[in-house]
């Protein structure tokens, strides 16, 4: 059965859900199989699905589709940063995830480090990538990466200026073909790669990151299996206590609700500094939310289930 076909659970008192998956977006084979895994997770759970593959939509094919509640399970700027959350405050019906404005927020990723700041909350510094500056504004090694955009899409490690003019290069190029995003530059900071995933404002175990070689990079993501993660890592005295301090803090500030993935890298110092938000995070065989869900023994049904009760519990608070 593919994802945009309609499968019926037997009749009961769960609500019927409208898995949505695709997108415009780079992520949008990523997101086609963590909404796969969505739909399979609620059908098991007693859930009614009605899973559609979209590309983009109105808001009057939006309001044609079938559901009780909306399961988005999209990825990118479109999906993720705002667009289709504004669609589904239009549609009216309880969904998943964040509002259209922390979804923003939190896709922004120089916004957030502002409001990470203003938290107390350390994270690398950070510059607004000009191209028509042939210089590099900081020491390398840097890394490149766009401000709206998930799974190191169109992320560059810079060690010196061959691999920065490279990069710049590319962009430029980027650029001259009609490809529109904002890049921003940060040091490239030694250390352990830590995330934890929140659950309507809890923390789950936190989860360390640690690639076979080199990046924790798409391939890494998604199809590669020598990537090692290891639940509820020994850290130094009092960082996991901080870490999901912070964690929860900034997505309670940013105003995420229902889910998010908060990203740390943890320098040889012992400080950890955040690196970016994610609202709506994958969903698929590899992915670090139903991952640590799991651990706290919440299986992927059960979380998936959770999650459309929370979405019918806050659809009058919007």
């Amino acid at each position: 059965m593919s994802l945009s076909e309609t499968r019926h659970a037997a009749p009961g008192t769960r609500p019927s859900v409208l898995v949505l998956g695709g997108g415009p977006d780079a992520e949008r084979e990523v997101s086609i199989t963590s909404a796969r895994h969505v739909a399979d997770a609620l059908r098991a759970a007693g859930h009614v699905v009605h899973a559609q593959t979209i590309d983009t939509l109105t808001i009057h094919e939006l309001r044609a589709l079938p559901g009780d509640v909306v399961f988005p399970v999209l990825h990118g700027g479109w999906g993720e940063g705002g667009p289709l959350q504004d669609l589904l405050e239009q549609d009216g019906r309880p969904f998943v995830g964040s509002g259209s404005r922390a979804a923003r927020m939190a896709m922004d990723k120089v916004a957030t480090k502002a409001v990470a700041l203003s938290l107390g909350i350390p994270t690398p510094q950070v510059f607004i990538l000009d191209p028509r500056d042939p210089v590099c504004p900081m020491d390398f090694p840097v890394v490149v990466k766009p401000v709206h955009e998930g799974s190191t899409i169109g992320l560059y490690i810079c060690n010196n200026e061959g691999e920065w003019a490279a990069a710049r290069a590319t962009i430029a190029d980027e650029l001259s073909r009609g490809v529109r995003r904002s890049y921003m530059i940060e040091p490239r900071v030694p250390g352990r790669e830590l995330t934890v995933g929140i659950i309507d404002g809890q923390a789950l175990p936190i989860i360390e990151i640690t690639p076979a070689e080199g990046l924790y990079d798409y391939e890494a993501k998604y199809h590669r299996n020598d990537t090692r993660y290891t639940l509820d890592p020994d850290l130094p005295p009092g960082v996991a206590e901080t870490i999901k301090t912070h964690a929860v803090n900034l997505a309670r500030a940013i105003g995420t609700r229902h889910l998010a993935r908060v990203d740390f890298i943890l320098d040889p110092t012992g400080i950890a500094s955040l690196l970016e938000v994610n609202t709506l995070p994958g969903f698929t065989d590899h992915s670090l939310v139903p991952m640590a869900a799991a651990h706290a023994g919440e299986p992927m049904p059960a979380l998936c289930s959770r999650l459309v009760s929370l979405a019918v519990r806050d659809a009058g608070s919007r």
